[in-house]
């Protein structure tokens, strides 16, 4: 067999292996800690993933400080058991409508320091992007229906960087069990974030595993895949 074919096999293998190794643990191992290099190759497929016009409606906020995961505790009940014992507990913010309109100055700003688009070009993107908006998805004048479309994005990041973190034998549980309202109070009053720009979208807490998971149970293909 060629050895690039017997590569690439090894590969898929591993890729596979690392998405039955994946479950969403419940209580860390609070005596172990996640390197800086490992932490950050997590965030750095984060920052990596694929969002909607490559506009990145997103923010990666990670709670190391154990007073403000203590006040996050109370409006938090799915993460009673993984605040308290996580290495790393992330927050992830999604932007809000004022910054995801069409002629917002984020938009602009992306469009022009990130992607460095030259102006006509970037005027063309506009324009498509606000036609999307206001007919394609009707998102325009719906603000939670804008924000949520913008929080649904964050979990193609969510879900690259739990994978990453798989395949280096971290284990990860993303989080949606929480007082939105609550939660993203404590991070105003604390300065986390800028209500005018943010809101919560989901949590995610990283660590290493105290318990093993029982078999990870799924549908079978034939039951969630179709073809035409």
């Amino acid at each position: 067999m060629d050895t690039t074919v017997k590569e690439t096999a090894t590969t898929k293998q591993e890729i596979l292996a690392a998405y039955a190794y994946r479950h969403a643990t419940k209580v860390f191992d609070s005596s172990r800690k996640i390197s800086d290099e490992d932490f950050g190759f997590i965030l750095e497929t984060g920052r990596l993933s694929p969002s909607s016009f490559g506009f990145e409606p997103w923010k990666f906020v990670i709670v190391q400080s154990m007073d403000i995961r203590e006040k996050l505790l109370p409006y938090a009940w799915g993460a009673q058991k993984q605040l308290p014992t996580a290495s790393h507990f992330m927050l992830i913010l999604a932007r809000l409508p004022r910054d995801m309109a069409a002629g917002s100055e984020y938009i602009q700003g992306m469009m022009q320091d990130v992607q460095s688009l030259p102006p006509e070009v970037a005027e063309g993107k506009r324009k498509v992007y606000d036609m999307f908006l206001k007919s394609d998805f009707g998102l325009e004048g719906n603000e939670r229906a804008m924000f949520e479309w913008g929080a649904r994005q964050t979990y193609l990041a969510l879900g690259n960087m739990m994978t990453a973190a798989a395949q280096i034998g971290i284990d990860s549980c993303p989080i949606e069990g929480f007082d939105k309202a609550k939660i993203e109070q404590v991070l105003t009053e604390e300065g986390i974030m800028d209500p005018a720009h943010f809101g919560i979208a989901c949590m995610a807490a990283f660590g290493y595993r105290v318990n093993e998971p029982r078999g990870k149970t799924r549908q079978t293909a034939g039951q969630v895949v179709q073809w035409v």
